[in-house]
């Protein structure tokens, strides 16, 4: 089994860059692939990035976010990331972290791990 916990989460102006960490423990995360996830209070929730663990960092994004957010794999600190930049009001959310022991690329699993998030609170 893997743990996981993030950390990161903040309050930043619109226009603003964040970086979230997912420390994992008990379990490599090379045999994992991973997700961020985000949900805001009355919305579903929804997959940001996900990434996988064929070593070549494919990986997959929402639309809103391409091009502003980047996950990637730290596997020697076992810690994944997502780094956002150019962050909206409406991306005010928890962020969640996930993952699921796979071989496989970049795209949507059906995550059985998850951590209990990190909120993050963006102003206009």
């Amino acid at each position: 089994q893997v743990q996981l916990v993030e950390s990161g989460g903040g309050s930043v102006q619109a226009g603003g860059s964040l970086r979230l960490s997912c420390a994992a423990s008990g379990h490599t995360i090379r045999d994992y692939c991973m997700a961020w996830f985000r949900q805001a209070p009355g919305r579903k929730r929804e997959g940001v990035a996900s990434i996988g663990n064929f070593g070549d960092g494919s990986s997959t994004y929402a639309a809103s976010v391409k091009g502003r957010f980047t996950i990637a794999k730290d596997n020697a600190e076992n810690i994944l990331y997502l780094q956002m930049n150019s962050l909206k009001p409406e991306e005010t959310a928890m962020y969640y972290c996930a993952a699921i022991a796979c071989l496989g690329g970049g795209g949507w699993y059906e995550y059985n791990y998850w951590g209990q998030g990190t909120q993050v609170t963006v102003s206009s």
